[in-house]
């Protein structure tokens, strides 16, 4: 397995990823119409762009010659509502804004792998924690809650058209 970091031509990589592995992972949470919607949002290659030059970080991960999946995190990520450990000056995050794996791929440690990679990341950049989002009914809660994240707080995202992203926010401390 190889994690590299993607460059703005890989782009379209993640891209046709995404398109392959979010019918998969949210077919039994989102409408047809959201999953569309969503998908077009975050990963058209202008989206991506924007991601990339606001601080996010893409990776590719390739598995036999193959890529098989693709993250994407944020160092010293700064949350929108400073409240509790938030107002710590000294607790930094990092940020995990996408973590994907083909469906016929996981289960071989990828997800662990690109995990310790970013919080190898995060620790070096002196970061305490790593955060992230996930769908409240979306399995891979579980995979989080394995590899150690805590629920923190549950929120409701506006992000438009009428749709709601209903999740969890999760975080492991080091």
């Amino acid at each position: 397995m190889i994690i590299s970091v993607a460059t703005y031509n890989q782009l379209p990589i993640i891209k046709e990823l995404a398109y392959q592995i979010w019918p998969i992972a949210y077919g039994d949470i989102l409408s047809n119409r959201q999953l569309d919607y969503m998908l077009d949002l975050i990963y058209s290659i202008e989206s991506l762009e924007n991601q990339i030059n606001k601080k996010q970080v893409f990776l590719l991960v390739s598995f036999e010659n193959e890529y098989v999946g693709f993250a994407s995190y944020e160092l010293n990520f700064e949350d929108e509502k400073h409240n509790g450990i938030e107002n710590n000056l000294n607790h930094v995050k990092t940020k995990i804004h996408k973590l994907y794996i083909l469906p016929q791929i996981q289960g071989k440690g990828i997800g662990k792998k690109i995990i310790d990679y970013i919080k190898d990341i995060a620790i070096f950049n002196e970061n305490n924690s790593i955060i992230l989002n996930v769908n409240r009914f979306n399995k891979a809660k579980d995979f989080y809650l394995k590899y150690g994240f805590k629920i923190t707080k549950e929120i409701k995202i506006n992000i438009g058209n009428g749709y709601i992203m209903d999740d969890y926010v999760m975080e492991l401390f080091f």
